[in-house]
């Protein structure tokens, strides 16, 4: 998985659900994060399946976060969108055959890197709570 357009929207969806705090309509949600209407629907059907969001039908209907924002984290609304994140093909792609001799493979140096490099963006993304990102100092600045 690469961070996409999508996710980079996924992320700042639930931002602005977060930094509002009341149940908004998926207008609202489009106007204020600059996502055009038809993508914000698609990807707050997809956070909505996953839990993040909870959708309201109706005349006062609209979406509100599922759970506090110091419960959901960056790498969570990133995986529900995108899958697990891998920064190789080869930690990703199940049947990926690598251009390399099979032999080669097994002793390849650079899937231990790129591993070992996945598991830091991981955890450093599960870090960041979208209640840590409402408060004035964001995390990384």
């Amino acid at each position: 998985m690469h961070i996409t357009l999508e996710s980079d929207y996924a992320v700042r969806i639930v931002y602005c659900l977060a930094e509002h705090g009341t149940r908004m309509d998926a207008a609202a949600i489009a106007e204020a994060t600059g996502v055009t209407l038809r993508f914000s629907l698609k990807i707050l059907r997809n956070l909505a399946s996953g839990g993040i969001v909870r959708s309201f039908k109706g005349t006062k209907g609209g979406y509100e976060l599922a759970r506090s924002p110091a419960e959901i984290s960056m790498n969570e609304v990133i995986e529900q969108v995108e899958g697990p994140y891998a920064l190789s093909r080869c930690l990703s792609q199940e049947g990926y055959d690598c251009n390399r001799n099979k032999d080669a493979c097994v002793h390849c140096k650079f899937v231990h890197i790129y591993a070992e490099v996945t598991e830091m963006v991981r955890k450093k993304l599960e870090s960041i709570s979208f209640a840590d990102l409402l408060e004035e100092d964001c995390p990384g600045e």
